[in-house]
C-alpha cells in the first residue's frame, strides 16, 4: 500500500504544523525535518534560492528519516517555473500572487498533467528519471498538494469561486501581503483584515478546502490557529528562528554581566 501523502492528509482535514525555509541550506533543512514537522516550505519567492537551491532543498527534506513532507514555494503563477520545480519531485507546491479565478485556475491546471491539466511531462526526479513515468503520470495530479495563496484584492474577491476549483487541495493567506494590499500592513486586527480572513475562512470551509497562513512568532500561534480558525499552520522560518535564538543569547548575557 502507497504510503499516505500531504495532499491525502489535507483532503483528510489532518491539522498540520509546518515550518519555512528562506535559506534551503541543508544543514538547516536536516535540523528542521528531525524536530518532526509535518511539512517544510524551501522558499522560491522571496529569497536568494535558484532552481537548483530549491531542488537540494527537496531532496534534503526527504533524505531526513522522519514524516516530514517538501514544499516549494514558486514565485508566482508562472507556468514553466511550476513545470520545473514539480519534476524534481516535492510533496506540495506554493503558490503566490493570484491575481483572479481565471489566474487560479491556469495555475492549478499547470501542477496537473492532461486530461486535467496541462503539465509537460519528463523524465525527471519525480518520476524516477523516468524508469516510473507512467505510474508518476498516472497518480501526480492525486498524490501532489496544490495550494495557492491568497494575499491580493483579486484573489480575495474571487475566493468563494478559486476554492471550487477541481485540483485545488489546500488555501494559504498570506498575512503581510493581504494587509498590505488592503491598506493596513501589518496591521492583522484592523477591521479590513479580520473581514478578509473570515471572509477565506468561511469560502474554504463551504468548499471542504483547508486554509491556512503563517504565524511569526510563538506568541502569534494560538491567535492564529483559534482565532483565525486555520486548519493547518507555518509556524515560523528558519531566520526568525536564528534571529530570536540569537537575540535570547545576546539578552541573557546583557543580563547577566556583573561586572
Amino acid at each position: 500500500m502507497d504510503s499516505p501523502t500531504l495532499a491525502s492528509a489535507f483532503r483528510e482535514g489532518t491539522p498540520l504544523l509546518g515550518a519555512w525555509s528562506m535559506t534551503a541550506q541543508p544543514v538547516v533543512l536536516e535540523v528542521l525535518a528531525g524536530e518532526g514537522f509535518d511539512f517544510l516550505v524551501v522558499d522560491g519567492e522571496h529569497s536568494e534560492n535558484t532552481i537548483a537551491d530549491l531542488a537540494m532543498g527537496v531532496r534534503t527534506i526527504d533524505a531526513v528519516d522522519t514524516a516530514t513532507d517538501s514544499v516549494v514555494r514558486v514565485s508566482g503563477p508562472d507556468r514553466a517555473e511550476i513545470r520545473r520545480v514539480l519534476d524534481f519531485g516535492p510533496a506540495g507546491i506554493v503558490i503566490p500572487q493570484i491575481e483572479s479565478a481565471e489566474a487560479a485556475q491556469r495555475a492549478v491546471e499547470a501542477t496537473a498533467y492532461p486530461p486535467d491539466g496541462v503539465r509537460g511531462v519528463a523524465g525527471g526526479r519525480a518520476s524516477g528519471y523516468g524508469t516510473d513515468l507512467s505510474k508518476a503520470v498516472a497518480t501526480a495530479n492525486e498524490s501532489v498538494a496544490t495550494i495557492l495563496q491568497i494575499e491580493t484584492e483579486g484573489a480575495l474577491e474571487d475566493v468563494e469561486t478559486i476554492v471550487e476549483i477541481d485540483g485545488l487541495d489546500a488555501v494559504f493567506v498570506g498575512p503581510a501581503d493581504l494587509s498590505a494590499r488592503l491598506g493596513a500592513f501589518g496591521d492583522f486586527d484592523a477591521e479590513p483584515f479580520r473581514e478578509a480572513i473570515d471572509r477565506i475562512v468561511a469560502a474554504a470551509r463551504g468548499a471542504d478546502v483547508p486554509v491556512g497562513t503563517l504565524a511569526t512568532g510563538i506568541d502569534t500561534i494560538e491567535a492564529r490557529w483559534n482565532e483565525w480558525d486555520v486548519d493547518f499552520l507555518v509556524a515560523g522560518t528558519d531566520v526568525g528562528y536564528l534571529r530570536r535564538g540569537a537575540a535570547a543569547y545576546l539578552d541573557r548575557f546583557d543580563r547577566s554581566k556583573t561586572r
